[in-house]
């Protein structure tokens, strides 16, 4: 029995779920928009079975889609030591300073000082520092061109590891959205992989409106939660901004009482964060005084949506089908509550639907 002001504790074994192996997307479905999509209802706790081109059917006039514009690099650079060794380096998060990079590195006596050498040389890793384990600062430098540049043509697009296979030409265009704008992103935010042109006109037509907020999603989002109490877990800061146009966009849909869909949970994160500064601010969370006090933002987020959250501004979400026991997975519990979402994923199962990254989506209003 919990004592007076000790911390609850939620074990990690109540969001895990059996699932086998064949469910797990290796490839995307063409178009994108022909992916599954189940709906979830959570007032009358429903369930609908549909394909992702039907989503306007969904939506009403004046809700407002808030989208990710990050964009995926090619971050995972094969190279080679001095002496011929070879360096593994998974570029995590781009720094204040230029051309440094918090970077995962994989091989033997990494060490401050060792210079790799990436493609046909002309493209230097630098191991500045340790940071923590095999998580390092490095320094990239590049002749013959940019930095940026020589990514692109050397580097292979991290795709996540439970695909188990290795990048292939059509990653390059499937692994990232259609609006994919801003670099600096080493995981897609894969709810938005489903959207298409086509799709986004039909949502035009029947005047849903549409904002960006931009989060680079870090090796974080592979992260397993180790803690045996979910309230332990720490996610990874993350670059956000949610820029003026943004804000002004929610405000407008909230004075007009429609809803803030957010397509994936990076959105819901970064939107949740702002509202939660802005709840700091109002020194209330109640959801019909917080948007009023909204503000733009640009720095870091280590927001951790657990079920003890209490959501501020986000009203419905649309998510692919996540991994068991992932921070993914307990934030999209805590918005449509534990049982109904594994009773939802069960569902999943038995209807074979696709599962993770390149897997179908899920609705929840």
């Amino acid at each position: 029995m919990e004592k007076a002001g000790e911390k609850p504790f939620i074990p990690l074994s109540l969001f895990d779920y059996p699932l086998p192996e064949e469910l797990i997307a290796k490839y995307p479905v063409e178009p994108r928009d022909h992916a599954r999509l189940m709906v979830l209802d959570r007032k009358n706790r429903s369930i609908r079975h549909d394909y992702f081109y039907n989503l306007p059917e969904y939506l009403e006039e004046g809700d407002l889609l808030v989208l990710n514009d990050t964009k995926v690099i090619p971050a995972r650079l094969l190279g080679q030591k001095p002496t011929g060794g070879r360096v593994e380096v998974l570029l995590n998060r781009k720094l204040a300073e230029e051309n440094r990079w918090l970077a995962l590195v994989g091989g033997k006596k990494i060490r401050p000082g060792l210079e790799v050498s990436v493609g046909d040389g002309s493209l230097r890793v630098r191991i500045v520092r340790q940071v923590e384990g095999p998580l390092f600062e490095v320094e990239l430098s590049a002749e013959g061109g940019s930095v940026m540049e020589k990514i692109y043509e050397f580097g292979k697009i991290p795709i996540p590891p439970y695909l188990e296979r290795d990048e292939e030409p059509l990653d390059r265009e499937r692994y990232q959205t259609v609006f994919a704008r801003k670099e600096g992103s080493v995981a897609a935010p894969t709810a938005s992989l489903h959207f298409t042109e086509r799709l986004f006109e039909r949502l035009r037509k029947k005047g849903v409106k549409t904002a960006f907020v931009t989060l680079h999603v870090g090796l974080g989002t592979f992260k397993p939660v180790k803690a045996e109490n979910v309230l332990d877990h720490r996610v990874d800061p993350e670059f956000v901004e949610v820029p003026p146009e943004t804000v002004d966009a929610i405000k407008e849909t909230r004075r007009r009482k429609r809803r803030i869909v957010a397509v994936g949970t990076t959105v819901v994160r970064s939107l949740e964060t702002v509202a939660s500064l802005a709840a700091e601010k109002a020194k209330t969370e109640d959801p019909s005084e917080v948007w009023k006090f909204l503000k733009p933002f640009k720095g870091f987020t280590d927001l951790y949506v657990h079920p003890l959250y209490r959501f501020k501004l986000v009203d419905a979400m649309i998510t692919n089908f996540h991994l068991p026991k992932s921070s993914l997975l307990i934030l999209v519990s805590a918005f449509a509550g534990r049982d109904f979402v594994l009773e939802a994923y069960r569902e999943a199962v038995r209807r074979r639907y696709r599962f993770y990254s390149y897997g179908d989506a899920m609705l929840i209003i």
